[in-house]
């Protein structure tokens, strides 16, 4: 399959991949001999992976400052994505080596599924859509297409941006910096590969200068033999790599608990204060709301874009967490944009979702809720179920929480201006 490249991306000049690209818009499984003697798997279309997906936007007229006054102005700057990706069985083994001392062999599944790898995106912009309308489009396919032969270059090009990545040592993708070691990456080193290839591809239009977009992305490998599909598996890898503030939760069978995969890169935040300080000195402010930013202008301290700012500390390094799961002791994966996490807290979220039939009722009941509180932003919501979906025990422990801010936005300015 060729790699399907940008048409009518005209807000960005940027060069594209052209790889030769293996990802699919439908997912593989193994299947059951006697049903299919001649076949070793069958596909499931994006249309029924799409369904059985939540996914839900939002879309605001924000009030946007300008020289004249308060304007209203309707735009639209999250996205997100959905990719299979086919992956170097061997890197997968080795980063589930790594990362949890365990020995997959992915030879117990065959080649085609042992590469398989569910990519899951969201992407929410900020000083305009170009860069995250790029990761939409582009994101899936450089991940899978970047090589560890790229990193030399790419090397080169971090350490001209001069600042901050003078003394940058390279993170994850330093074993491969002199280009001499052979040995496969890791899914943490493809992952900072990817986050700096996209930022040199956007250094070749000036619209990456002044915009950005944070990002966060989940990767889903069944490690179940005979293979399965991710929500349906009983075992799972969850690699997730993060940067900003878009959040990614797990929610456990087991009462409904949050376990966050994410934390917030802002510029308060414990170890983004202490990795801008020890590199850059302190250019932490306050403004006039409480809310500290970066330079006085960056809430996040990481991100794709916003080129301007890279010298500076804003790295495009992404943080990279990953968790072995029982599928069945986990209910669903929810990945949500800021104008959610913003608003309600991460126990919110999952308890909005745990009790929905299907993962779009769950999805449209977070976003409908963050509404009614009256958020004013772009508001993203991607519910994923797992094996457990469904079989959440205990009772919903913000139940009263919620009435009771229901009640308490009734008739106030916030919501008047929905």
């Amino acid at each position: 399959m060729a790699y399907r490249c940008l048409k009518n991306f005209h807000l960005l000049n940027i060069p594209k991949c052209r790889n030769i690209a293996r990802y699919h818009d439908y997912i593989r499984a193994a299947t059951p001999v006697q049903l299919a003697p001649y076949e070793s798997h069958y596909r499931l279309p994006e249309s029924l992976v799409l369904s059985i997906h939540g996914v839900i936007e939002g879309k605001y007229d924000n009030q946007a400052s300008t020289s004249s006054g308060l304007t209203s102005s309707s735009h639209q700057e999250d996205f997100y994505g959905f990719a299979t990706l086919s992956l170097p069985s061997e890197e997968l083994r080795l980063s589930l080596k790594r990362a949890h001392n365990i020995d997959w062999d992915p030879s117990q599944v065959g080649e085609v599924l042992a590469r398989q790898v569910l990519f899951v995106g969201i992407y929410d912009g900020h000083g305009g859509s170009a860069v995250a309308q790029y990761l939409r489009q582009e994101l899936h396919g450089l991940f899978e297409s970047v090589d560890k032969t790229l990193i030399p270059e790419l090397f080169g090009w971090i350490r001209e941006i001069g600042g901050y990545f003078k003394r940058f040592k390279g993170g994850a993708i330093a074993p491969w910096i002199d280009g001499t070691n052979e040995e496969e990456m890791t899914l943490e080193a493809r992952a900072t590969l990817t986050f700096f290839e996209v930022d040199k591809n956007l250094s070749a239009d000036n619209a990456g200068q002044a915009c950005g977009a944070t990002a966060s992305v989940a990767l889903l490998q069944s490690l179940d033999a005979p293979a399965t599909p991710f929500f349906s598996a009983e075992r799972l890898a969850l690699t997730v790599a993060h940067c900003g503030d878009t959040r990614v939760l797990l929610c456990s069978t087991r009462n409904g608990e949050v376990f966050p995969m994410t934390e917030n890169h802002h510029a308060d935040a414990h170890i983004e204060s202490i990795r801008l300080r020890r590199m850059m000195g302190s250019s932490l402010i306050t403004d006039s709301y409480g809310e500290s930013r970066w330079m006085g202008a960056l809430a996040n301290t990481r991100c794709l874009g916003d080129l301007r700012y890279k010298k500076f500390g804003i790295t495009p390094e992404p943080e990279v967490r990953s968790k072995l799961l029982d599928g069945k002791e986990w209910a669903f994966l929810v990945l949500v944009s800021d104008g959610i996490s913003s608003i309600l807290s991460d126990a919110e979220i999952v308890d909005l979702a745990r009790g929905s039939n299907d993962p779009k009722t769950a999805a449209e009941r977070i976003l409908a809720f963050s509404e009614e509180l009256g958020g004013d932003d772009n508001a993203t919501a991607i519910v994923v179920p797992l094996a457990g979906w469904g079989k959440v025990s205990g009772p919903d422990g913000t139940k009263d929480l919620r009435a009771y801010r229901q009640k308490q936005a009734v008739g106030s300015e916030r919501q008047r201006r929905m």
